[in-house]
């Protein structure tokens, strides 16, 4: 369950520094700019612990969906990004494929008991 949440931090600090992005203007404000690259730094470590007991394609997949997914509504809420009902059915379809691969994903390795095979 800890790789769980910490994809799940991962992901959050993922939204923070693609929404502070906009507020950097190309990297010409010094704190937005410090603040954004902190989030990328923590976000990209979350994210490498999470990935020592969970399948590598369904923690990336999960992880840019929450980034993605929090951007989107964040550029509707923040930047006034049109919220178009297509644009709604899309994200809506991205946070299907993330609680799918979830739950369609094996426990992590650090809660099964038994080691997995040397060699399979």
């Amino acid at each position: 369950m800890t790789s769980w949440i910490l994809l799940f931090l991962a992901g959050l600090f993922e939204i923070g520094w693609a929404v502070g992005l906009k507020y950097t203007q190309g990297f010409t404000r010094p704190f937005p700019t410090a603040l954004t690259v902190l989030s990328m730094i923590i976000s990209m470590a979350l994210l490498g612990l999470a990935v020592r007991h969970l399948p590598l394609g369904t923690a990336y997949a999960i992880w840019t969906g929450i980034g993605t997914v929090g951007t989107a509504i964040l550029g509707i809420y923040l930047f006034r990004e049109p919220a178009t009902a297509a644009r709604l059915a899309c994200i809506a379809l991205i946070v299907c494929g993330i609680a799918g691969l979830k739950f369609l994903t094996p426990p992590p390795l650090d809660s099964i008991t038994q080691s997995p095979p040397l060699h399979p």
